[in-house]
C-alpha cells in the first residue's frame, strides 16, 4: 500500500491500532539458559473509526497523492479494458430524452473461448468452478478503493466551475468511466405538477445561480427553499475546509444535486457508508430521484423508510462515510427536520419520470403505437423473463429489496482492493425513463441494457435466446 494514502485509510477503518510491544515469556519448567520466546504478534484489530487528527502538512500528504494518480488511474483503466468493450457504437434509431445516443450491445467481455449460449447452459456451479464468471459482472471497484470518496464526471466539474466556481476535481482521482456510457447532461427535468411545461429546466444544469429565476412561479414558496438547500453546497467527507480534504484548496463542499442533477443523475459515484472494512464497501452509482413519489425503500440497501429519512441521512452521515466524529471536525450540517428536511423532501417527490409515449394508464404498450419488438419484448418481460415479479407496472418497481446471489457464480476475490464476494439484498430500482439512465445495478458494472438482459439471464437462469435478448432491450427502452 503506498504511503501516500495514510490519511484516507484511516479515515475508512482501514488503519492498523499500533500494535502491542512482543512480551517475553519464560516456562516455568525451562532451564535458566534457554533463550526467551517473543509472544506471537497479535492481529490488527478492527477499527471503524476514522483518525481525528492529522499528522503530516497537507502539502506532503497532497504532493504524494498527486505522483501516486497516474499508477492509480492506470490500474483502472487497465480494469476497465479487461472487462468491457468500450468502443463508440450506439444504438440506430433510438437516443436519451434530449438526443444523446445510447450506447447498445453486451459490452462485458467473456472467459477466451466462451459464448453466452454455451455459458447459459452452464450450471452456477460449474461457472464458479470453471472461473467463467465475465469479470464484467463482478463488483465494479472504486477508482481507489481505499481512499473511496465522491467522485465526479467531467461535465459536472466543468459546468460548476462555470456558474458556481467551485471545483469538485479531486487531486488525487477522476472519474473513470467513458461519458459515452453515462447519462446525458444536463439532464431534463420533470415535475408532476406541472406536466404540461415539460422539461422545466430548459435545457441548462440548475443551480444556486439560477434556481429562482426559473421556478419562480412555478413552485410555492416552501418548495423553492427545499430547491434552494438541494442545490447548496456544505461540507462533505472529500470536499471541506479542513487539511485532510481531497482538493487543493478549502472547499465550501457539496451539495444534492451535484450527484443528482436536476433531480436526476450525473452518474457520480461514492462508497456506501454503512459497510467497513474499506475493502467490503459497495461502490453506489447515483441512482435517479425521478419518482421518488412512488418508491418506498431509499438507499441501494439500507432500506429507508421515507425520503425525509433518507435527506437526513445523507446529510449527517453519508457525507462523512457514516462516521459522527469526523463529521462534527469537518462542519456537519444538521438539518432541521420539521422544516428543511421537510422541504427538501417535497421537491424531491415533485421530480417526474420522463413521458413515454408508447405507454397506456397501467404502464404497459399501447399495440397502436409500439413496434413488433417492443411487443414481443413486453411478452417476455412478463413471461418467460419474469422481469415483472420485482418489476411490476405501470413503474416497474414492486418497492422491495432482493438478494440475487450472485456469489454462487464466483470465487470470492481481491479486484483492486475491492474485496468481491456478495452483493447482499438490493432495492429494486423503477424501470421507467430506464435507458435515460446508464450504467446499470447498484454499483454501474453494467455499461448497457443489453448487458443487463445478459446479466439477469445468466443469474436468474432464464435462458433466453438471442431474439428473445434483443425484444427484451427495445421493450425496456420503451419504458
Amino acid at each position: 500500500m503506498k504511503r501516500g494514502t495514510s490519511i484516507q485509510l484511516g479515515c475508512f477503518g482501514l488503519a492498523a491500532a499500533a500494535a502491542a510491544a512482543a512480551v517475553a515469556t519464560i516456562a516455568a519448567q525451562q532451564p535458566p539458559v534457554s533463550p526467551p520466546q517473543a509472544a506471537a504478534q497479535p492481529a490488527t484489530p478492527p477499527n471503524s473509526y476514522m483518525p481525528v487528527t492529522v499528522t503530516e502538512e497537507f502539502g506532503v500528504v497532497m504532493n504524494r497523492m498527486e505522483a501516486d494518480k497516474p499508477s492509480v488511474m492506470a490500474r483502472q483503466e487497465s480494469l476497465l479494458k479487461q472487462r468491457y468493450d468500450l468502443s463508440d457504437r450506439p444504438a440506430q434509431g433510438v437516443t436519451q430524452f434530449r438526443g444523446k445516443p445510447l450506447q447498445e450491445g453486451v459490452r462485458a467481455l467473456l472467459p477466451a473461448g466462451m459464448s453466452w449460449a454455451r455459458l447459459s447452459e452452464m450450471t452456477p456451479d460449474e461457472i464458479r468452478a470453471r472461473n467463467m464468471f465475465p469479470a464484467g459482472f463482478l463488483p465494479l471497484p472504486h477508482v481507489n478503493q481505499p481512499v473511496g470518496g465522491m467522485v465526479f464526471p467531467k461535465f459536472e466539474i466543468d459546468e460548476l466551475k462555470k456558474q458556481e466556481n467551485r471545483d469538485l476535481t479531486r487531486f488525487d482521482l477522476d472519474f473513470d468511466l467513458p461519458e459515452r456510457f453515462l447519462p446525458e447532461f444536463p439532464p431534463p427535468m420533470f415535475l408532476t405538477t406541472r406536466p404540461d411545461l415539460g422539461d422545466v429546466s430548459k435545457g441548462r444544469l440548475i443551480t444556486i445561480d439560477n434556481f429562482f429565476e426559473t421556478f419562480n412561479g412555478i413552485l410555492n414558496p416552501k418548495d423553492l427553499d427545499g430547491l434552494r438547500l438541494l442545490l447548496t453546497p456544505f461540507p462533505q467527507q472529500q470536499f471541506n475546509m479542513t487539511n485532510d480534504r481531497n482538493t487543493v484548496r478549502p472547499h465550501r463542499g457539496v451539495a444534492c444535486f451535484d450527484c443528482h442533477a436536476n433531480g436526476h443523475t450525473n452518474a457520480a459515484f461514492h462508497l456506501v457508508g454503512d459497510i467497513r472494512p474499506e475493502a467490503s464497501r459497495h461502490r453506489i452509482d447515483t441512482v435517479s430521484l425521478r419518482g421518488v413519489n412512488i418508491q418506498r425503500l431509499f438507499g441501494s440497501q439500507r432500506g429507508l423508510k421515507t425520503v425525509e429519512d433518507f435527506t437526513e441521512f445523507e446529510q449527517r452521515a453519508a457525507y462523512f462515510d457514516g462516521d459522527h466524529v469526523i463529521a462534527t471536525k469537518k462542519g456537519v450540517n444538521v438539518l432541521d427536520r420539521g422544516l428543511q428536511v421537510h422541504h427538501m423532501a417535497e421537491v424531491q417527490e415533485l421530480l417526474d419520470f420522463p413521458p413515454a409515449p408508447k405507454l397506456r394508464i397501467d404502464g404497459k404498450l399501447d399495440p397502436k403505437k409500439a413496434s413488433a419488438a417492443e411487443m414481443r419484448g413486453q411478452a417476455v418481460f412478463f413471461g418467460k423473463g419474469t422481469c415483472a415479479s420485482c418489476h411490476a407496472p405501470p413503474y416497474y418497481t414492486d418497492n422491495l429489496m432482493h438478494n440475487l446471489r450472485t456469489e454462487r457464480f464466483f470465487k470470492p476475490q481481491m479486484i483492486n482492493g475491492r474485496l468481491a464476494n456478495q452483493d447482499g439484498p438490493i432495492k429494486t430500482f423503477a424501470l421507467r425513463g430506464i435507458k435515460d439512465s446508464p450504467p446499470y445495478l447498484h454499483d454501474g458494472r453494467l455499461l448497457t441494457l443489453d448487458d443487463t438482459v445478459e446479466f439477469f439471464n445468466l443469474v436468474l437462469e432464464l435462458k433466453l435466446n438471442d431474439q428473445e435478448k434483443r425484444d427484451l432491450v427495445a421493450f425496456m427502452r420503451a419504458l
